[in-house]
């Protein structure tokens, strides 16, 4: 089954993992029908590892941003002219990601988010790249920042879904797609509101990072794992994964403009 489909990872932060490892990830991310993946920024050394990793290894694209955790200084002219020169330094920088709003208690300076996530949004805008936004605690601002910022000329995608399908609805009514990651596979109420979106709203990602508090090296989420998702997603909607992938994987391809892929 694995030969017959191929699979895109919308989001990943594979610039964390020791490079020693890449090669090994990258083998078991191609047997699970893994074509290509991006490896999401969060400052700007993170942006620039992903980069350089995107440079090494084929399967491998970036994207350009600040996390909003991160986002502890307003993005001034100097940090808007670095994050556009990576932007612009190489073919394989097909996004802006990882940007958006977090309001965990703990979380930087709402006023100083929301001027990073707009200045993330008009440098899109600008180079025509789509942006993949993180959203936690902070809907009704991300959306209001979104519309805002006119973000629907360039798209992109809600990353890391896991809200209800109102929140679903909205998302794809400001031009975004909803990513789905590993959570589909455990969350009922997920599950719920994937039966309802439509694959042509939908994209998957697996969010991967090393997860050393798991007991098993084995059980650390990788690029392979998309696979998963994509099987669970087929079993909801009740089509064949091969259905799931080449939709999702489609749409996934367009945005980035990868479409030579598959």
């Amino acid at each position: 089954m694995v030969e017959q489909i191929l699979l895109g990872d919308c989001h990943t932060h594979l610039d964390q993992y020791p490079l020693a490892e890449m090669p090994e990830i990258l083998d078991r991310a191609r047997e699970s029908g893994v074509a290509f993946a991006v490896c999401a920024g969060t400052t700007l050394q993170s942006t620039q590892n992903c980069i350089n990793l995107a440079e090494m290894h084929e399967p491998l694209y970036a994207g350009v941003g600040i996390h909003p955790m991160e986002a502890n200084d307003p993005v001034d002219e100097q940090v808007y002219a670095e994050l556009e020169r990576m932007a612009k330094s190489s073919s394989k920088v097909v996004c802006i990601s990882e940007v958006g709003l977090d309001y965990l208690p703990a979380s930087p300076d709402h006023e100083t988010q929301d001027q990073v996530f707009r200045q993330h949004i008009r440098l899109a805008r600008s180079l025509k790249l789509p942006v993949i936004f993180h959203s936690r605690e902070s809907n009704p601002a991300v959306f209001k920042v979104l519309r805002e910022e006119n973000a629907g000329e360039v798209g992109g995608a809600m990353h890391y879904f896991q809200g209800d399908e109102a929140t679903a609805r909205e998302a794809i009514d400001c031009g975004f797609y909803i990513s789905l990651a590993r959570p589909l596979i455990r969350l009922p109420e997920l599950q719920e509101v994937a039966k309802v979106i439509p694959l042509e709203n939908i994209v998957l990602e697996t969010d991967a990072a090393p997860q050393p508090f798991k007991k098993y090296r084995t059980n650390w989420t990788e690029p392979r794992h998309v696979q998963s998702v994509a099987q669970t997603l087929a079993e909801i909607k009740g089509v064949p994964v091969e259905e799931v992938a080449r939709v999702t994987t489609g749409n996934l391809a367009r945005l980035l403009r990868l479409e030579r892929l598959i």
